[in-house]
């Protein structure tokens, strides 16, 4: 499915309940002189991966069997001149006649245009019947968000588990113990305080956070630096965290340190921190599909739930593009209406 900047997926709609028809392919494209050619230039110039080009050469053959469905009659090397705009289209209009989703169809439409280009730049063809056309339109699927109850019950699930078990020990737990449920809540208050990328959170070392200043600076996507603010929770439980790491790992408490580590003093990953979530997601009593990544989206939707400008929050996000930050909107719109519904006396 294609993605967005942030890591929205395009909504895919099929038509009808049934599975999508499968659509015919000539395997023996592949073998065509231009194909051949054209999976060399994937490989040699572009560095595709197997998987890329095997998906390449699936759509030519798919439109191979479009095209020429008499496998009989018509075999390689095909005339890659012969196929007009109308039969293009017709091409692309049987994937949705089939029941295949939006984005099926914008694939088959992107690697077509890609391999007739090449042909272009081969002077193999004169013109690409593929070029200057459009895919169907996508829809756009909301981001899942939590609700403001639901964010406090999982900041406040590490700390509450460090509690039942030290009462369940009488009173003692390892100190490793008590830094994990520290870094965890540091972890949630991270990512919610500054709506950052589980990615953006765990490259950050000591020395990019300013505990006095409550700012932390991130690097986004693209190698884009960009100042995020802390809340006064985020900087106690950061402040808490560091005095925890000084006492187990006293040389990687530096300002050049990762400012989260797993339980031998290394680095954690963006992995372990998903599934450190789970655990408390369950003990929150959450559901378990939440991911960190929804504490983004839910500190998006928060901050214009209560009036937070457009634009600031596309900074904070770190959006090349505000059509980014607008899909917020639409979550907070209902979060107006269900406000309106209840309060506005001809609602």
């Amino acid at each position: 499915m294609d993605k967005d900047e942030d890591g929205f997926y395009e909504k895919e709609v099929r038509v009808g309940d049934t599975p999508p028809e499968p659509m015919p392919n000539r395997a023996d494209a592949a073998a065509d002189p231009l194909v051949a050619r054209f999976k060399c230039y994937l490989l040699a110039e572009r560095n595709a991966s197997g998987h890329t080009v095997d998906g390449y050469l699936q759509d030519i053959g798919q439109f191979s069997a479009f095209v020429w469905p008499d496998a009989a009659a018509m075999k390689p090397p095909f005339d890659w001149m012969a196929p007009d705009r109308e039969q293009v289209r017709a091409f692309l209009a049987a994937f949705h006649r089939r029941g295949h989703a939006p984005t099926t169809t914008r694939r088959k439409l992107s690697s077509l245009r890609t391999f007739y280009r090449y042909l272009e730049r081969e002077k193999s063809v004169a013109s690409n019947p593929f070029a200057g056309l459009r895919g169907p339109r996508l829809g756009r699927r909301l981001p899942a968000v939590l609700g403001v109850k639901e964010v406090e019950a999982l900041l406040a699930a590490p700390l509450a588990g460090l509690d039942a078990e030290r009462a369940k020990k009488g009173g003692s737990v390892s100190p490793v113990k008590e830094y994990a449920a520290l870094r965890d809540t540091a972890i949630f208050e991270l990512l919610y305080s500054t709506g950052c990328r589980i990615s953006e959170i765990a490259a950050l070392k000591w020395g990019d956070i300013g505990l006095e200043q409550g700012t932390t600076i991130v690097e986004g996507k693209g190698r884009k630096e960009r100042l995020c603010v802390l809340g006064r929770p985020a900087c106690v439980a950061l402040s808490k965290l560091r005095d925890m790491a000084k006492t187990l790992w006293p040389a990687e408490a530096g300002d050049g340190s990762p400012l989260f580590l797993n339980r031998e003093g290394g680095a954690l990953t963006n992995r372990s921190v998903e599934r450190q979530m789970k655990v408390w997601l369950r003990a929150a009593g959450l559901p378990p599909e939440i991911t960190p990544h929804k504490l983004r989206h839910s500190f998006a939707t928060h901050l214009l739930d209560a009036g937070a400008d457009l634009r600031s929050v596309q900074e904070m996000l770190g959006h090349a593009s505000l059509s980014t930050t607008q899909i917020y909107t639409h979550v907070s719109i209902g979060h107006l209406k269900d406000e309106y519904g209840k309060a506005h006396p001809r609602a």
